[in-house]
């Protein structure tokens, strides 16, 4: 199976995932978030610099606990595109969720001219805090 299929199943995964979430299903999200993370794996094992499996993979890691290697694939990410919407969305999710509103404010700064829903997300995450 090639390495763009397994990378657009796994965001299928995550959809779905996101999805349940939002219906508070979550037991069944976790299931999907893992399933998304075997895929991302094996699509990372093919590449290694591609920003979008990084950003999932960051992503799906985050949503199974695993915080700190979840950072290290975003931080991979950025220096191969620093101003991937997604990866600085998210990043700065993680450091909202480990207390450096700093740093996610900074993430928020890279992200203000992109008129994206992003910009908006990360807004939202850390007005909550």
């Amino acid at each position: 199976e090639n390495y763009l299929n397994q990378y657009k199943q796994a965001k299928k995964f995550v959809e779905r995932a996101k999805k349940l979430e939002e219906k508070n299903k979550t037991d069944r999200a976790a299931k999907l978030y893992v399933k998304a993370l075997e895929k991302l794996q094996e699509a990372y094992k093919a590449d290694r610099n591609n920003p979008d499996i990084l950003n999932y993979l960051g992503f799906t890691l985050r949503k199974t606990g695993k915080l700190k290697e979840a950072e290290k694939f975003y931080l991979a990410g950025l220096k191969i595109k620093p101003e991937h919407n997604g990866i600085n969305e998210y990043l700065g999710e993680l450091y909202v969720n480990t207390g450096r509103m700093d740093l996610a404010k900074e993430r928020l700064a890279i992200l203000k001219s992109c008129n994206c829903e992003e910009y908006t997300e990360l807004k939202k995450v850390i007005e909550k805090k």
